[in-house]
């Protein structure tokens, strides 16, 4: 109770003050805890459930894992992560073991600040919009690949030189166990567990689904740990499992919730081992150890970013984005601690250094675009090198992005004949592209020189159709200032950019919600049977007034749609040969709600007095029933 209601409290506060979660967490045990209030003393108690508060932890990891969602992006989770994790971990090591640390303590302190916070980070991102944009797909990558290796680390922790309570078993063994408990694993995955799922939801009964899930969860966590490997690895695995299957949306779904209720209590276990005297001690020495780590992590992750191909833009973003230790930090410090690799002293350090750090990541991420924009100028070669020759253009049309949007305004120029030329940040789309023949480059569009290779001076159109809301920004200042004439066309997700781009220079500025919003109510208005017309000028309306119609609350009617019209459909009805109505006009057949007559190639008004010809189209609107009186009418 004292747990789960203090830290509501907390977390209503740090929400209300824009502070990760995690933090308000470690907060509520500070407060809960022996050293401040001592609200609870029953320790091993809250370390039970912190422990079952781990397991879901990795099996919802397990579960969010998908092979195939991997693959799209493989380049930034294989190759990036590795790197990032590989060089941190070298970096730590070889400082510690200056300092005259032991090998096996720097490798496990190089594990634990190698990771980065993925709740916060993703959350951060997530908020601000830039999750589809390149940066936020990489940063996504790496914190996947870290997300994936922490079950090797926790495995690995107890086995390095120095360990107090290292196995008795050789390596070897292990990795073999952990072989045969992984083929296990593998095995029941593609041919039991989906065939008893399936059953299990055949009975619709969600409490059965739940109890399944969770029971599979703790069974192959505990057969992990009965074979001598760690429970950790076992849910993960359980995790992998379901992930496979048809079923995992419907799996996390139902998890999530336990996950969240007792994962808080490892956080909050983690708050009440914090001492608050080393701190109050040694704050100084603290704070200088947090501004080390989040400098060798940022160079470190810095470098392999570059590595694979991102410009000194997204690098920056990148790098400060991840400059922060992790949640699976905790884990693998407490993993240290029991093996005897990590002194009582160092396990405080370093549990006081990552709260510093992840209470300084929103600081990190929200300066960024404003660091990157800096260092970006100061590497003009950057651009210059990567984007190569550009043939001298006139009248031409730039496209920025060449995602969805980007695509289908490239094949549209292409089948009209207007020229254009394309700048895209991922290198992956520039050499598969750039081989089919598209006039591509790659190229950061913020950059002035970028934009002048492309022949912005000359451009008569700029469209710009990248999901980072930052540098669609600063694209349309800089091409404002660098060709005053060319007419920018800016892509954005969202409805609070139009002002703002509209200020900044672009001439019309299209926000996805609201198009999707405006396609879906013209569709309303045709099934209440408007005409296309009434339909147009209605969309031009909203449009014309940046789409106020979708941010207020106005009672003013937009538009007058005549609900008598329900039920009534528009037809065409032909006079045939023969036809007695042939010579009579409208009035004298009782024939109303005439659109118009199609008569050879001219369209007649429809009036009362007009006879009918043979061959004549009608153009009516009314009921099924009527339609067909009309048309028998007609027809004698």
């Amino acid at each position: 109770m004292i747990i789960f209601v203090l830290s509501s409290a907390v977390l209503f506060l740090f929400h209300r003050i824009r502070l990760p979660a995690i933090l308000g967490y470690l907060i509520t045990g500070i407060i809960a805890g022996p050293q401040c209030l001592g609200l609870i003393r029953s320790l091993d108690q809250v370390a039970v459930l912190a422990e079952i508060g781990v397991i879901l932890l990795l099996f919802t990891v397990g579960i969010e894992i998908s092979l195939k969602d991997l693959l799209q992006i493989k380049r930034f989770v294989l190759v990036g992560g590795f790197l990032q994790v590989l060089f941190t971990t070298l970096a730590v090591v070889f400082i510690l073991v200056n300092l005259g640390r032991s090998f096996g303590e720097a490798i496990a302190i190089g594990f634990m600040v190698s990771l980065s916070s993925t709740a916060i980070v993703l959350r951060i991102i997530q908020q601000r919009g830039e999750f589809d944009a390149l940066h936020g797909r990489t940063i996504l990558g790496i914190l996947i690949f870290q997300d994936v290796i922490v079950v090797p680390m926790m495995l690995l922790i107890p086995m390095l030189p120095g360990a107090a309570v290292a196995t008795a078993e050789s390596p070897i063994f292990i990795i073999i166990k952990a072989a045969l408990l992984i083929a296990v694993v593998i095995a029941g995955a593609k041919w039991a567990v989906p065939r008893i799922l399936y059953q299990v939801l055949k009975t619709r009964d969600h409490e059965l689904f739940l109890l399944f899930t969770v029971g599979m969860c703790f069974a192959i966590a505990w057969i992990s740990s009965f074979v001598g490997l760690s429970l950790g690895l076992g849910a993960f695995l359980a995790g992998l499992v379901i992930s496979e299957s048809p079923y995992s949306l419907h799996a996390i779904g139902n998890i999530r919730p336990l996950r969240d209720a007792f994962s808080s209590f490892f956080f909050v276990s983690i708050g009440m081992l914090l001492d608050l005297d080393l701190l109050m001690k040694n704050t100084a020495y603290i704070i200088a150890l947090s501004i080390c780590v989040i400098l060798i992590k940022t160079i470190a992750c810095g470098l392999a970013t570059s590595l694979i191909g991102l410009p000194t833009r997204l690098v920056v973003l990148v790098s400060l984005a991840l400059s922060q230790v992790g949640e699976f930090s905790f884990i693998l410090s407490k993993v240290g601690l029991d093996a005897g690799l990590l002194s009582h002293e160092v396990y405080q350090l370093f549990l006081d250094v990552t709260v510093l750090t992840m209470a300084a990541t929103t600081f990190m991420i929200a300066i960024s675009h404003r660091v990157a924009a800096g260092i970006s100028q100061l590497s003009r070669y950057d651009a210059l090198e990567r984007i190569g020759k550009q043939h001298a253009l006139k009248d031409h049309l730039i496209i920025v992005g060449f995602g969805v949007n980007g695509r289908n305004v490239a094949m549209a120029a292409r089948a009209k004949g207007i020229p254009y030329v394309v700048v895209d940040l991922n290198p992956d789309i520039v050499k598969r592209e750039g081989g089919n023949g598209e006039p591509i480059y790659y190229g950061d569009a913020t950059q002035e020189q970028v934009l002048r290779h492309l022949g912005i001076t000359d451009a008569r159109v700029l469209v710009i159709a990248i999901s980072d809301p930052v540098a669609t920004r600063q694209i349309v200042e800089l091409a404002r200032r660098l060709n005053e004439d060319i007419y920018i066309i800016a892509r954005t997700r969202y409805i609070q950019e139009v002002e703002t781009l509209h200020m900044l220079g672009a001439d019309e500025v299209v926000p996805e919600e609201y198009e999707t919003s405006i396609k879906i109510f013209a569709k309303v208005l045709e099934r209440y049977q408007l005409s296309r017309d009434t339909i147009e000028r209605f969309v031009e309306d909203v449009r014309a007034g940046d789409y106020s119609l979708f941010r207020s609350l106005s009672e003013e009617a937009y538009c007058d749609a005549n609900l008598k019209l329900m039920g009534k459909v528009i037809f065409t009805i032909r006079v045939p040969e023969g036809s007695k109505a042939a010579g009579r006009n409208l009035d004298e057949l009782g024939i109303e709600n005439v659109l118009a007559i199609n008569r050879g190639d001219e369209t007649l008004r429809s009036t009362g007095g007009l006879r009918l010809q043979e061959g004549d189209v009608l153009i009516l609107i009314d009921t099924p029933e009527k339609m067909g009186e009309i048309e028998r009418m007609l027809m004698n």
